[in-house]
């Protein structure tokens, strides 16, 4: 390519003009293209890294420089860069993809679980009756700390306290 064509799609690039598109299309697609395909095997996704990357240029082409760097080299640059962020992208999907053959949600197995804590409503019982009160409250009816007060008239610090006790209570039967 001409030093004065290169000069041209410079200046169309850098004024925003839709012809710089075509233009670098048109001369460099072919062996950018080709440096794509040095990190990207597949055809298919080699080719939308490319089409991704002119939009690129498109949208950085106002900040182009050519003090700093030979026209092909900045391209060269974008586009290498794209194919290596695609590679780093699908890699990312394919790891985060769930895989249900390999997945243990459905084989949950009774060794797995801690047999001790399956009876905790028999554990609780032990319990003097007014932890008792409270710890079924918040743990079994779901309550709030606060909802608890109101049901149980009891005070919040009360309920807080009682929670305490309770919970250091049952620690010493499951960790004795």
């Amino acid at each position: 390519m001409s030093t004065s064509t290169e000069q041209d799609i410079i200046t169309l690039l850098q004024n925003g003009d839709k012809k710089a598109i075509s233009l670098l299309y048109e001369h460099y697609s072919g062996a950018l293209l080709s440096v794509i395909k040095k990190v990207i095997k597949d055809n298919d996704v080699a080719h939308d890294v490319l089409q991704e990357s002119f939009i690129k240029v498109w949208k950085k082409g106002k900040t182009y420089d050519p003090s700093k760097a030979k026209l092909f080299t900045w391209l060269y640059r974008i586009f290498y860069n794209s194919a290596i962020d695609k590679v780093r992208a699908l890699k990312n999907k394919t790891t985060k993809e769930v895989q249900i053959e390999d997945s243990n949600v459905y084989k949950l197995t009774t060794n797995s679980l801690n047999q001790d804590t399956l009876d905790i409503k028999k554990h609780l019982s032990s319990l003097e009756l007014k932890y008792q009160v409270v710890l079924n409250a918040l743990f079994f009816e779901g309550m709030t700390q606060q909802e608890a007060c109101e049901a149980l008239n009891i005070p919040l610090g009360t309920i807080k306290s009682r929670l305490k006790i309770g919970l250091r209570e049952l620690k010493k039967i499951y960790n004795p």
